[in-house]
């Protein structure tokens, strides 16, 4: 019904982005799609009603949003099967990501009325100091393909409650999740001008028109680190504020005094989660000699026991990747590995489907090979010895990359100097999982610019106006 509906809202364009189910190659939609010369139009019609989204108190901006959080909760199995169907992700962690999703709906409405100025004590009598924060104006993202509604939710909630516009370009291969996200905003009471969802057929024009158009004031991208720098530099022309969270390369690091089950069940989390198409997963497994073996064992174990299959399944734990493309890269980064000396434990090449890759297990991984300086993004975990804590800390940091770690140890000394040691901008101790919308997430390094989430997650769209008030002398 939630398709029929969709389609209803927005076109079977039989000239629109055709969206694929990922597990079958089936076609779930057609979406319209909307020009440059569109986008400009909408971007100028945005003006006008801002100032008056604006002006609103921040407690009725929070009162619409919260609105907009009780009606993404209450579509919860609809937004998860969508999710699903265009991104390939099992349900059961499209659900998940739902619940997540809305949090920063639920954060940001209540944040939005604590956006605080200052009152600064003045250098001489007869003057007063403050600080205003003031909405940055009218604001653009693009978001990725694998959290469809986080992504969207992270970037859009901090917008709307600072007062703020925002227009979304989504990832090509998931759109109808944004949109039928856009269609319960819009209901909940936010203006149509004030958020809209822009599917196209011309990414890189379109990410252009948003990166140069002097009325979009601030930027935000999630994706890669090739694509983010080719963003700064076209931003650069209008001096526009950015926020960029991009590539990583995650080490997760076992000691040798870690718990070792822990490890393993963290390990699991990290690197498997939406069959490792995150940008926080634990890229690379760095485990101290001692205990690689058990490690090993142990993991592989695990990583037998998951059930790969069309996420619509609800036994499914290991879904497709989002293409086929993505699948053959991942194939070619494994084989490459193999072919220099790593082992291979378990999985490789599925059966299930042509976008599929069994959950994989590399040993006898050395630092200097491709699959540990590179981003996989799919169910593989390389497992790399390390001899000294100085050793682990060296190999983790010897990336251009600075946006997860992880490490595992009952030492507290140990966890203070790894912690402060790691060159990350998040770091999870004795934790496999640390996205939440109360906690700044972003990286240091060519991970990126600023932050989402937390209060950090708001200030990014706002701006600071300090005023001198003079002749208050007696």
């Amino acid at each position: 019904m939630v398709f029929e509906e969709l389609i209803a809202a927005y076109g079977d364009d039989a000239s629109g982005l055709v969206v694929h189910n990922p597990a079958n190659g089936a076609v779930v939609a057609s979406v319209k799609t909307y020009s440059v010369d569109e986008a400009a139009d909408i971007v100028d019609a945005a003006m006008e009603p801002m100032d008056a989204w604006a002006r609103l108190t921040a407690k009725d901006r929070a009162a619409i949003l919260r609105q907009w959080y009780e009606l993404i909760l209450a579509s919860q199995e609809e937004i998860a099967q969508i999710i699903t169907a265009e991104s390939g992700k099992p349900l059961a962690e499209a659900r998940g990501e739902v619940v997540y999703g809305a949090s920063f709906i639920e954060w940001f409405a209540e944040e939005g009325k604590r956006l605080y100025g200052e009152v600064i004590p003045p250098p001489v009598l007869g003057k007063r100091i403050l600080t205003l924060r003031q909405p940055v104006g009218l604001c653009a993202a693009i978001t990725p393909w694998n959290f469809p509604i986080a992504m969207i939710t992270r970037k859009v909630a901090p917008a709307l409650a600072a007062g703020c516009a925002m227009i979304c370009k989504p990832a090509e291969a998931t759109p109808l999740t944004a949109l039928f996200v856009e269609r319960l905003a819009h209901q909940a009471g936010v203006p149509e001008a004030i958020f809209r969802v822009l599917p196209t057929h011309d990414p890189a024009a379109m990410g252009e028109l948003f990166c140069t158009h002097p009325l979009i004031r601030k930027l935000s991208f999630t994706g890669s680190t090739r694509v983010g720098k080719i963003l700064m530099k076209q931003s650069a022309t209008t001096v526009k504020k950015v926020s960029m969270e991009l590539g990583g390369n995650a080490p997760f690091i076992v000691f040798d005094d870690a718990d070792i089950d822990a490890a393993v069940t963290g390990a699991m989390a990290s690197r498997f989660r939406n069959a490792g198409q995150t940008c926080v997963c634990a890229n690379r497994i760095l485990v101290q000699s001692s205990v690689y073996d058990e490690f090993a064992d142990k993991l592989t174990e695990r990583v037998k026991a998951l059930r790969v299959g069309d996420g619509a399944d609800s036994e499914t734990e290991i879904g497709p990747l989002i293409s086929q493309a993505a699948r053959d890269r991942v194939a070619r980064l494994v084989d490459a590995t193999i072919e220099v000396g790593a082992t291979i434990r378990v999985g490789g090449p599925s059966a299930v489907g042509e976008a599929f890759y069994d959950p994989t297990v590399l040993t006898d991984v050395t630092p200097d090979m491709t699959i540990a300086r590179t981003e996989i993004f799919g169910p593989v975990a390389p497992i790399i010895r390390f001899e000294t804590e100085g050793e682990a800390i060296a190999v983790a940091n010897d990336t251009p990359y600075g946006l997860a770690a992880y490490f595992y140890t009952n030492d507290l000394a140990r966890s203070w100097r790894v912690l402060e040691a790691l060159e990350y901008g998040m770091v999870g101790v004795n934790e496999g999982v640390i996205s939440t919308e109360v906690a700044p997430f972003g990286g240091v390094k060519e991970s990126g610019i600023g932050r989402e989430g937390a209060r950090a997650g708001i200030e990014e769209y706002t701006e600071i106006k300090y005023g001198l008030i003079g002749g208050l002398a007696a």
